[in-house]
C-alpha cells in the first residue's frame, strides 16, 4: 500500500484518497471501486445499496443534536479519465495510480490522476467514517461513467434517496460555488440530394477556410469565434449571386459539440467566372480579417484547383437548400442571463456538416439553461428544415439545471463562506452540462450546489490537486454541514 499522503492532514481524507488511487476505474470499469464502498460502508455498519449499474448509496443518521435536520446528499462519481503520457507504461485495469508531490501539489506519474473526482469520495468517506464530526443525516451518492455520458445519473432509481439538498463536490476552483449548468439536445438535419450530370465545360476548385481557433461549444461560444460552415455559408450564398456555379460537397467540422475550425466546398464554374471568384474571396478574406481581428485573427480562405474525379454535382434545388441550410440553421448566442452576469443562457452550434452518398448531414448542439428556451431553438430547427423539405431528428436530450434564486442551500454557503475568509465567494454557472442537472429532474424540489478544491489540467496527465486547498475545502464542508439544522 501507498503511503506518499500519510503526513498530511485531514488524515482520514488523505487516507482514503490514496486507497481510492490503487484501486483501477476508468469509466466503464467501476466494479472493483464500487465494491470497494460497499466493505467500507459495510465495515462502519451503514446502510449501503449498490444498483446495477453500480452506483452506491451510502446513508448515516444526524449527529446528537442533527437527528431531525434536514438530510443532506454528498455527491460526486467513482470514475476517472484514463489518460497517459506517451511512453508512460501503465495498464489502466489493474495498476495503481502512483502518487507524487511537488510543493503543495498531487500529481501522477506520467498518467491522469484522479482527483476528479477522487476528492469527493475521499471527504464523503471521511465524514462517514467520523465519530465526532457534527452533521445532519447524510446520503452519500457516488455515480459511475460520469465522464462518457452521466450514465449512472442516467440509471439511478431516485426514490432510494431522501434527502432534497445536493452537495456536488465536483468542481475545480475553491471559493466558487456553481449555481447552474445547461441542458441540451442534439440536433441533425438530413437534407435528401438530387444529384446532376456535370458540366464539362465547368472547371472544379475547393474553397478553403482555415485558421480559426474553434473550442467547446459551450465553454467557448462566448468568445466570437468564427464559425467556419456558417462562413462557408455566407461565402456561397454570396458569389451565388454573382455568377452560377455547381457544388459537388460541402463538408465542415467533426463534432457536434466544438465549434467547427474548418470547411470545404467543392464548386464547379464556368472558367471565365474565376477572375470574379478570386476577387470575391479577396474580399471575404479582408471582410473576416476585419470582423474577426481580435477572437479569430488567423482565419482564412483559400482557393485551390480540385483535380479528384467529378460524376456528379448537386441538383440546382439541391444547391440552393444546402446554401440556405447553412445561412438559416440558428447558430451562436440566443440569449443571455439575466440573473448572473456574463452567463450564456441559451446558444446553439452547427458543428458539423458531411455530404453523405442521398443527403447532407448538418448536426448542431443545442444548450441552455431554461427548458423552454432549449425548445424554442429546437423548434427554430425544425421550421428550418420543414421549409426546406429535410427531416430533423433530435436525440440526447438532458435536463438543464435552472439556477435557483431562493436557494436556502446556497445562502448557507454563503454565510459560511463570509464567516470563515471574511469575504464572498463566487457565484458561477457554466454553459455546459453536470450530474446536477439529471438529479433535478429525478428528484422534486433538489436545493443544489456544487463545489471543490483547486485542481487543474484534468483529464491530461498533468492533472493535480493542492493539497491546502484539499484541507480548507474540507474543513469549510464540515462547516457548512455544522450549520444545517
Amino acid at each position: 500500500m501507498s503511503n506518499v499522503l500519510k503526513n498530511f492532514e485531514p488524515n482520514d481524507v488523505f487516507k482514503y484518497f490514496e486507497e481510492i488511487s490503487q484501486i483501477p476505474r476508468g469509466s466503464g470499469n467501476e466494479k472493483a471501486i464500487s465494491d470497494y464502498m460497499v466493505r467500507f460502508a459495510k465495515e462502519h455498519n451503514l446502510e449501503v445499496i449498490q444498483d446495477k449499474a453500480y452506483n452506491i448509496i451510502i446513508k448515516k443518521p444526524g449527529t446528537k443534536g442533527y437527528e431531525n435536520a434536514p438530510t443532506v446528499i454528498i455527491q460526486g462519481h467513482m470514475d476517472m479519465v484514463c489518460e497517459k503520457n506517451k511512453g508512460t507504461e501503465h495498464d489502466f485495469e489493474k495498476d495503481p495510480i502512483k502518487l507524487r508531490i511537488v510543493d503543495d501539489m498531487i500529481y501522477a506519474t506520467g498518467t491522469t490522476l484522479g482527483a476528479d473526482n477522487g476528492i469527493a469520495m475521499a471527504y464523503a468517506m471521511a465524514i462517514l467514517a467520523s465519530k465526532d464530526i457534527p452533521h445532519p443525516p447524510i446520503e452519500v451518492l457516488m455515480t459511475t461513467e460520469e465522464e462518457t455520458g452521466m450514465g449512472g445519473a442516467m440509471a439511478l432509481d431516485a426514490s432510494h434517496i431522501k434527502g432534497r439538498m445536493l452537495i456536488n463536490i465536483d468542481s475545480e476552483e475553491e471559493g466558487k460555488l456553481l449555481v447552474s449548468c445547461s441542458g441540451g439536445v442534439r440536433t441533425t438535419q438530413k437534407l435528401p440530394i438530387t444529384w446532376e450530370d456535370v458540366n464539362p465545360n465547368r472547371v472544379a476548385y475547393t474553397i478553403s477556410i482555415r485558421g480559426l481557433k474553434g473550442g467547446h461549444s459551450g465553454m467557448e461560444i462566448d468568445k466570437g469565434r468564427g464559425n467556419s460552415n456558417k462562413i462557408m455559408g455566407r461565402i456561397l450564398n454570396d458569389i451565388s449571386s454573382e455568377f452560377d456555379f455547381d457544388i459537388k460537397e460541402i463538408n465542415g467540422g467533426s463534432k457536434m459539440n466544438a465549434i467547427p475550425r474548418e470547411a470545404d466546398a467543392v464548386i464547379l464554374l464556368n472558367p471565365e467566372d474565376l477572375s470574379k471568384l478570386e476577387a470575391r474571396i479577396e474580399e471575404w478574406n479582408a471582410a473576416l480579417k476585419n470582423e474577426l481581428r481580435t477572437a479569430d485573427p488567423s482565419v482564412a480562405v483559400h482557393i485551390t484547383k480540385f483535380d479528384g474525379e467529378i460524376k456528379k454535382v448537386f441538383s440546382k434545388e439541391t444547391k440552393e437548400k444546402a446554401i440556405a441550410s447553412l445561412v438559416l440553421i440558428p447558430n451562436g448566442i440566443q440569449t443571455m442571463s439575466m440573473d448572473i452576469e456574463g452567463l450564456v443562457e441559451s446558444s446553439t452550434n452547427l458543428g458539423v456538416v458531411e455530404t453523405q452518398d442521398n443527403m447532407i448531414i448538418f448536426q448542431s448542439a443545442v444548450r441552455s439553461s431554461v427548458k423552454t428556451l432549449k425548445y424554442n431553438i429546437l423548434n427554430q430547427a425544425k421550421m428550418v428544415a420543414k421549409v426546406l423539405g429535410a427531416e430533423l431528428e433530435a436525440d440526447s436530450d438532458y435536463p438543464e439545471w435552472q439556477y435557483n434564486p431562493d436557494s436556502k442551500l446556497r445562502t448557507i454557503f454563503e454565510n459560511v463562506y463570509k464567516e470563515k475568509y471574511g469575504k464572498n465567494p463566487e457565484i458561477v454557472a457554466i454553459h455546459a452540462g453536470v450530474e446536477c442537472g439529471l438529479f433535478s429532474e429525478k428528484m422534486e424540489g433538489l436545493d443544489m450546489i456544487s463545489f471543490g478544491p483547486d485542481m487543474a489540467d484534468v483529464h491530461t496527465p498533468d492533472e493535480h490537486i493542492s493539497i491546502s486547498s484539499i484541507k480548507r475545502t474540507y474543513e469549510y464542508l464540515l462547516d457548512v454541514l455544522k450549520a444545517i439544522k
